[in-house]
């Protein structure tokens, strides 16, 4: 009888890690890989183990053996798109990254021509390779065994040196982690093709114990970040970050967006005369209110303090229209601040909500350690925006020239406007002519 309990359980491993991470972030291109690398593996030991290895432990090989081979090929293949995904997350930081990727295709073609062999040649491929122990590796010249050899042994070594390679575009720390993790997890599963039966599975489950530290400290480490994410930023940009990764997309950049600034009329009388209690009350319905209005709008929320919001249009996602976001959003607040304002005023205590629009240059990106992250603008047209914001009347939007010379003639037309006063600013040499939103 065929002791077959430890092919079983790395067979089990393999294929619950890749449940775990498809769960843990189903809509990432790298995490599918990465299952789809893992699940592979999981079902190459349990056929190989269950099916292929009983048949010829007693004789018995086909011509269409070589089938036993595909799942084994596929985990290569999907090993390697997976390092391809996650080279697609990292900024390149000015170096050049065809060449990596282009040998990472090449590597994937290696697979694919170790299955055509074994496809090809089932016989020898199970005499001259499978299960041989390194012995061979070092003593054994035949080309059979080197046939099926080289072509594995070279995209693995292929691929160890991308995921190095990607450490000199200085990737954050759980990108590192994961990486270097791979590096040194891939040798021990890989092994376990050429290993004999007894000894494989145990070079498989040490290399996926490895990948599986790697895997746990990345996405704790990017589970901390979503938190902030999720706190300031819009679906959208949820999005992005599977997409790209979170250094990638939120990376410093100097791009031209709009911004928008609100606050509240009155707040501070109302503050001195309501109870603390009421006043967290409005403040909640308040914020609830912009932050739907922004995530509408494609809008990224910088600020939170006291009564004022201010808001991004254009990053880190960046928009063409920018601007008629911008101006769609400031009416959305202005409706939405002045239904909770007029509930919330009495004739004793009044409050009002103020709006201020401006576009232009501005450098974004995140700040500050891994136990706090802050994502921050820096440029004329954020301080133009809260200025604007200060100077506008209870129900009034007030816009800069930039942000109505970026209106298309369409967007004129549905964002109608009137000329505002000449306005001295502080911070501002000279006058800025203002424009007020017209009401619809």
């Amino acid at each position: 009888m065929i002791d077959t309990t430890s092919q079983i359980i790395t067979s089990l491993l393999a294929m619950g890690m890749a449940l775990a991470f498809i769960i843990a972030d189903r809509s990432s291109p790298t995490s599918r890989a990465l299952a789809l690398f893992l699940a592979s593996v999981g079902v190459s030991i349990g056929i190989g183990s269950q099916i292929a290895y009983p048949r010829h432990f007693h004789g018995i090989v086909e011509w269409w053996d070589g089938v036993f081979a595909i799942p084994e090929a596929a985990a290569f293949f999907f090993a390697y798109e997976w390092i391809l995904r996650v080279r697609r997350t990292v900024p390149a930081a000015g170096l050049k990254t065809r060449g990596p990727d282009m040998l990472l295709r090449v590597a994937q073609g290696l697979a694919l021509f170790y299955c055509l062999m074994a496809l090809l040649f089932p016989r020898l491929r199970l005499e001259q390779f499978r299960s041989q122990g390194f012995r061979e590796v070092f003593m054994v010249r035949d080309s059979e065994f080197w046939l099926f050899a080289l072509p594995l042994t070279v995209g693995l070594a292929i691929s160890i040196f991308s995921s190095l390679l990607m450490l000199r575009r200085r990737p954050d720390r759980a990108e590192a982690t994961r990486l270097i993790a791979f590096a040194l997890a891939a040798p021990f599963m890989a092994s376990g093709v050429v290993l004999p039966v007894n000894i494989a599975p145990v070079s498989a489950a040490i290399g996926l114990l490895i990948l599986l530290v790697g895997g746990v400290q990345y996405h704790v480490v990017q589970g901390r970040r979503a938190q902030f994410m999720s706190r300031f930023l819009s679906p959208a940009v949820a999005e992005l970050v599977g997409r790209r990764g979170l250094k990638s997309a939120t990376d410093e950049q100097t791009l031209e967006l709009s911004v928008v600034c609100c606050d509240l009329r009155g707040f501070t009388a109302f503050t001195a005369a309501t109870e603390s209690r009421k006043v967290i009350a409005i403040l909640r319905e308040y914020y609830d209110a912009v932050g739907a209005a922004a995530t509408e709008c494609g809008g990224t929320i910088k600020d939170q303090a006291g009564d004022g919001v201010l808001i991004l249009v254009g990053a880190p996602i960046p928009y063409a229209d920018h601007a008629l976001r911008a101006l769609a959003l400031a009416r959305k607040i202005r409706e939405r601040g002045m239904e909770i304002t007029a509930r919330w005023s009495d004739q004793d205590l009044s409050l009002g909500v103020g709006v201020g629009v401006a576009s232009g240059f501005v450098t974004v990106g995140v700040i500050g350690a891994a136990s706090r992250l802050e994502y921050t603008a820096v440029g004329p047209a954020v301080n133009l925006a809260a200025r604007l914001c200060a100077e506008a009347a209870h129900g009034e939007i007030l816009i800069d020239a930039r942000t109505i010379e970026l209106l298309d003639e369409e967007g004129r037309q549905g964002q109608k406007h009137a000329l505002g006063e000449l306005l001295k600013l502080k911070g501002f040499q000279q006058p800025v002519q203002s424009y007020t939103l017209i009401a619809a």
